[in-house]
């Protein structure tokens, strides 16, 4: 089976700055993507999909294939990952390169490590899933959750959980948004990642971080050392 690693990486992040290739814990942040990426040993290809010029020299210098750039269309803030990832697809095929797997790995994803994507790989091929993501548990139930209004007072969603004891309600999760595997028919039939035959990983709080704020990153930056002392 060919594997292709796919890593999206738009210019021009409003929140931070160069966002994708901003110096993390001593090189740009994409090159932990790329060089997970290599390490695995999973991929034919490990390619950039951008529409920066310095975000595929900073891609090619890590070793990672920018064979063209990405459209306009799909360099918008409503251009979706599948709608990138399909762009790609197409684009091999026009040179006729098929590939049967997509993994696309984020490239603001320092705490990927190369046993995930494989355990998530093994995973999807085991259980013959059509996509397989890694996923965190919610520090407590949804159930749980509050509302406040505009007097600033709060308030449950839902008052018939609240004698409720934790233990008694199902586990939630979230994506954490490190990658995505999928077959790529999958992705080409459905235009999604998550679908109706969709297996996950569960990933423990020090091996995620959403990285939104400067804040984020610092944080992200301290899970980073103590997992690499």
């Amino acid at each position: 089976m060919k594997n292709i690693a796919i890593i999206p990486a738009r210019g021009g992040s409003k929140r931070i700055p160069k966002k994708n290739i901003k110096n993390f814990c001593g090189k740009s942040v994409i090159a932990y993507s790329i060089e997970t990426a290599f390490d695995s040993g999973l991929f034919e290809e490990v390619m950039v999909s951008t529409d920066s010029i310095e975000i595929a020299e900073i891609a090619q210098k890590y070793g990672a294939s920018v064979p063209f750039m990405r459209s306009e269309d799909n360099a918008n803030d409503f251009a979706t990952i599948a709608d990138v990832l399909i762009e790609v697809i197409d684009s091999y095929k026009q040179h006729n390169t098929n590939f049967d797997h997509i993994c696309c790995i984020f490239p603001v994803a320092p705490l990927i490590k190369t046993e995930k994507l494989k355990s998530a790989y093994n995973l999807m091929v085991e259980k013959n899933y059509n996509s397989v993501i890694p996923v965190a548990e919610y520090l407590v139930p949804l159930e749980w959750a509050l509302q406040k209004n505009e007097e600033g007072k709060v308030s449950p969603y839902n008052e018939k959980f609240l004698k409720v004891r934790s233990q008694d309600i199902s586990k939630s999760y979230f994506d954490v948004g490190m990658f995505y595997w999928m077959k790529v028919q999958s992705v080409i039939d459905n235009r999604r990642i998550l679908c109706d035959n969709t297996g996950a990983i569960v990933l423990g709080e020090m091996e995620m971080q959403d990285i939104d704020t400067l804040d984020d990153w610092k944080l992200a930056e301290l899970k980073y050392k103590l997992l690499n002392k």
